[in-house]
């Protein structure tokens, strides 16, 4: 791989003695894959595992190793394949259960989905992102992890601060930057850099930046990360933070072997900003990340809740169910899951939503995914989707059918196929070496296919 010539002479003179090694692992070594392992679902994903290459050591569900994006584990939403470095953003913003949290600028979704496993899918995780086509990926990647409390957004950061203000408990800002860090994993995006991109990169994190303090509670955490190595858009950034907002102070990262601090003498020499961590390809398994962490001070607070009743009494009239819509998915739940407790249903279209708790008014906001997907209402009938199944355990539903690797093949591949015995006609959570992976419509002792068509292999 050709460095550009400005960017070898930029870090020689950054990192000096260090520099020759830091641009050989650059552009001679490979790049480092790994994965996550889901905890929600009901088990570990042992096929995968056992071809991994490792445990990260700072991440308990992380391993190094490829991924087949066609098996079974990855389809079901078991893991999530994750270069190893940016793993450990997730970990320092160490989201609670029951905490609001907001990941800015989320697409495709590895830090949303780590971030709402080590919530216990309790609580609101908003995942944003602005590109449209990203947001489709992320909201895709949502849904496969089988979380019920995560809502995709597709918004401006400043369209999201109208609607949230001093609104969550923690968020991410994963910046969209000069992606110096993944020179090794995505070579096209040397072909986009020059001296000047990472400070126009850094001008408009400052944006996305402000944004977010308006957002965050009083005492809530911000965790800003970057790709790149670039000192305009991480020290310098992280420098800018304090010195503008005063309310902010920087938390101590922890630090395993090999990671390294962040440099003060890169921006104006703040021994504040050796709190930051970042992550060398020549010093660990991984490629280049930079992570840093404050503490919100005190700010006034507006309840972002309080909206006026004319605007609830839309909501309700736009996205409530009929009667035979209640009925109809009241008869399936009673029949195939009949614990399932929804917390407030909501219909887009045809479509039907489990709202999440803590997010009440979603009218003014362009939402790709307003929590759990249910199903679909067809002309006097409901079919559930692939998000619910995706979301259950075996254990959930009283109607499940175990297959064999050979159908559930057949049925990613968009094909019917016929069991053995006698059973009830109606609808069945498949069920494929203990992995839950859709729903079927069992008819005379056959299987139809309600795989969706566009994720069909």
């Amino acid at each position: 791989m050709q460095l550009p010539s400005a960017f070898k002479t930029k870090y020689q003179q950054l990192l000096g003695e260090e520099s020759p090694v830091f641009l050989k692992a650059l552009s001679t070594e490979e790049s480092v894959s790994g994965f996550r392992v889901n905890p929600l679902k009901n088990g570990l994903p042992q096929e995968t595992i056992n071809r991994a290459e490792g445990k990260v050591p700072y991440v308990p569900t992380g391993y190094y190793g490829q991924v087949n994006g066609k098996s079974l584990d990855h389809v079901t939403g078991w893991l999530y394949s994750q270069e190893p470095s940016a793993m450990y953003v997730g970990e320092v913003v160490d989201p609670q259960p029951g905490e609001k949290v907001l990941d800015l600028c989320a697409a495709p979704g590895g830090k949303s989905t780590h971030l709402i496993s080590l919530m216990k899918d309790q609580g609101l995780l908003v995942a944003n992102e602005i590109f449209r086509k990203r947001a489709q990926v992320l909201a895709e990647n949502i849904e496969r992890w089988g979380t019920r409390h995560t809502v995709v957004t597709n918004e401006s950061p400043e369209e999201l601060e109208k609607q949230f203000s001093h609104f969550f408990d923690r968020i991410l800002i994963d910046a969209p930057c000069s992606g110096e860090g993944m020179f090794r994993k995505e070579p096209a995006g040397i072909e986009y850099w020059n001296p000047d991109y990472p400070a126009e990169c850094a001008n408009r994190q400052r944006k996305i930046i402000a944004s977010a303090v308006k957002m965050l509670k009083p005492g809530g955490v911000l965790v800003y990360s970057t790709c790149t190595f670039a000192p305009e858009e991480d020290e310098q950034n992280a420098s800018w933070i304090l010195k503008n907002y005063p309310e902010m102070r920087m938390e101590e990262i922890k630090a395993y072997p090999r990671m390294d601090h962040g440099r003060p003498e890169w921006a104006d020499g703040n021994p504040e900003l050796t709190k930051a961590i970042r992550l060398f390809p020549h010093h660990i398994k991984g490629e280049g990340h930079f992570i840093s962490k404050f503490r919100y001070g005190s700010a006034p607070v507006v309840d972002s809740s309080k909206k006026k009743g004319r605007k609830k009494k839309r909501q309700q009239n736009k996205y409530g169910l009929s009667r035979e819509q209640q009925q109809l998915f009241n008869d399936f739940r009673q029949m195939v899951i009949p614990d399932y407790k929804a917390n407030k249903l909501i219909l887009f279209g045809e479509q039907l939503y489990d709202l999440p708790a803590g997010i009440s008014e979603i009218d003014d906001l362009n939402i790709l995914r307003p929590g759990l997907h249910l199903g679909t209402f067809k002309k006097r009938r409901f079919e559930p989707s692939l998000a619910l199944a995706l979301a259950l355990k075996p254990e959930d539903t009283r109607k499940s059918l175990e297959i064999s690797r050979e159908q559930w093949r057949q049925y990613v591949h968009g094909d019917t196929f016929t069991i053995k015995g006698q059973l009830p006609n109606g609808w069945y959570l498949l069920i494929c070496d203990n992995h839950p992976c859709g729903f079927g419509k069992l008819v005379q002792g056959t299987v139809k296919n309600f795989y969706p068509k566009g994720l069909r292999f």
